[in-house]
């Protein structure tokens, strides 16, 4: 049963969007697409051109849903702000991704204590038009509602979707590329993470579940995976790793 009720009939109210809002999208896609030439995956700019994201228009998720329903049957909800953990896992094992639909203000180009929409639409949205991305977000979803009762597991969980989702590198052909949504969004992560300062680890769920993170600041350490395929195929690792805690 559907527990988000709450939050259900929220809506981008896309025609209150103010001049501001627009400056701040077009300032932030500009920069950050600039950024992420030749170190973001190949899949997340082809999803950024199918999603059909530009500068000079903020998404509109009514456009956003209709193409998402067609590329892999995803769908955005519009959120109050951060949500609960079991509100959360829920909406994606329902193949839905929820999205808050304000954005930061000028003062706040370069950090924020909680995502907003260009985090939500510019970091994530892009990925939810490849299929075993998804696939891969949707077992995560799934695997949270059947611990939603236990903590010590959500926690592990949680790790795996910080350390792949919001914070992954991918090997590409020729040098590491960024996946996930917590760099793709952010251009001081951005700078960081292909640096030589972070620790960069080949990816280990196993280890992942172990791992602490800290949300306050830029990571330390990253895992890189080889393919979505290889996320995608260690959910039956990660399934058995938990049943065994």
């Amino acid at each position: 049963m559907k527990t988000y009720a709450l939050i259900d009939g929220l809506r981008q109210e896309y025609n209150r969007y103010t001049p501001e809002d627009r400056k701040v999208w077009t300032i932030l896609f500009e920069r950050q697409l600039k950024q992420l030439q030749g170190v973001a995956d190949k899949n997340y700019l082809e999803g950024l051109d199918k999603i059909g994201f530009s500068a000079g228009s903020i998404p509109d998720f009514r456009i956003v849903n209709q193409r998402l329903k067609e590329l892999t049957g995803w769908e955005i909800v519009v959120v109050p702000g951060i949500i609960d953990q079991r509100n959360f896992f829920e909406m994606l094992s329902e193949r839905k991704f929820p999205s808050s639909a304000w954005l930061r203000s000028m003062e706040e180009l370069d950090y924020l204590s909680e995502p907003d929409m260009f985090h939500d639409a510019f970091g994530h949205m892009p990925l939810l038009t490849n299929k075993t991305f998804c696939d891969f977000f949707h077992r995560i979803g799934v695997i949270g509602m059947n611990y939603e009762n236990s903590p010590k597991h959500i926690e592990m969980l949680g790790r795996v979707y910080w350390f792949t989702i919001e914070f992954g590198l991918i090997q590409g052909a020729d040098r590491l590329k960024i996946y996930g949504a917590g760099i793709l969004s952010s251009i001081g992560e951005t700078q960081f993470s292909l640096g030589d300062v972070p620790i960069r680890l080949p990816f280990d769920v196993k280890e992942i579940m172990n791992t602490d993170f800290d949300n306050t600041k830029i990571q330390e350490k990253y895992f890189v995976i080889e393919s979505f395929d290889q996320l995608l195929a260690a959910v039956p690792e990660m399934e058995e790793h938990l049943a065994s805690v």
